[in-house]
């Protein structure tokens, strides 16, 4: 194919999708506030740097099904519904200052002019590239300040008592570990709340790219968070066995400092590991 025919194809594309992409255009400069604050918690937070990799990865999903694409397509008219729904949240995000629904609510708009445009039977076979959308948006405030120190009692309480159990003395207060020489507090960090997004992300997209049928990729997504939370409770698990049997210097400075890394390949590792037996296994689950 030569340049004139590719710029032929191209000016018939945009003649026919005009609107859709006057539509996306017009959105995008509408939505420039948030988009910015949205990059700068990804900047400030490394638990959501994965952000800068959602939108790529998500017009990939979207374009690597694009020969299965039927058009023209009768539109969706529920997706003027979900579009209107996502407008009406991303005035009143907006209006309160509230960052979670202003963000959600443009995913939904998108995800609503993508049903309507691409009409019910395209929309099924590229709905995962709007899911995904999702992974993008810090948790919101609320919800992690609620369950952050929930999560840090059960982490004290499970590694105090598995302490006990292989004998290492330790009293509980808290979310402080008393061992002999050392007072183990057991910090935000180490809920397991804050590598949960980025784990969900890689679980989701791992199960839907390698698994086959609905119900496996769905078991994987939902395996991410108790594997978040066990891999955090036993970077403290190890921390206080460290401090007791090594040096709190050794649990303070080298162990702190690479722990966390290696609590997420940990992580990592066990969602691969149970992504295969998933796989592996012959009968539907």
């Amino acid at each position: 194919m030569n340049q004139a025919d590719s710029k032929r194809r191209l000016m018939q594309h945009l003649k026919v999708h005009r609107y859709p992409y006057l539509l996306l255009g017009a959105l995008t400069l509408l939505s420039i506030p948030v988009l910015r604050d949205l990059i700068a918690d990804w900047i400030r937070d490394d638990n959501y740097s994965h952000g800068f990799f959602i939108i790529p990865i998500s017009i990939y999903l979207m374009y690597r099904r694009r020969h299965d694409l039927v058009f023209p397509a009768a539109p969706a008219r529920n997706g003027l519904f979900v579009f209107i729904i996502g407008c009406l949240g991303l005035v009143l995000g907006v209006a309160a200052s509230e960052f979670f629904t202003t963000r959600l609510s443009l995913v939904i708009i998108i995800t609503g002019l993508a049903l309507y445009y691409f009409g019910t039977a395209n929309f099924r076979k590229v709905w995962f590239s709007f899911f995904f959308l999702l992974f993008m948006i810090p948790i919101p405030a609320v919800i992690y300040n609620a369950a952050t120190f929930p999560m840090q009692l059960l982490a004290t309480k499970v590694t105090a008592g598995l302490l006990q159990i292989i004998g290492v003395p330790c009293v509980r207060h808290g979310n402080v570990i008393q061992l002999p020489d050392y007072a183990l507090e057991v910090l935000e960090a180490c809920s397991g709340l804050r590598s949960l997004v980025t784990l969900m992300a890689l679980g989701a997209l791992y199960g839907f790219l390698t698994l086959p049928g609905k119900l496996r990729p769905i078991l994987l997504f939902a395996a991410t968070i108790p594997i978040a939370i066990v891999t955090n409770m036993f970077r403290i698990f190890v921390t206080a066995i460290a401090a007791y049997a090594i040096s709190t210097g050794f649990a303070e400075d080298f162990l702190h400092e690479i722990s966390g890394l290696l609590v997420f390949v940990t992580a990592l590792l066990l969602i691969l590991i149970l992504g295969g037996i998933l796989r592996w296994r012959k009968k539907p689950s």
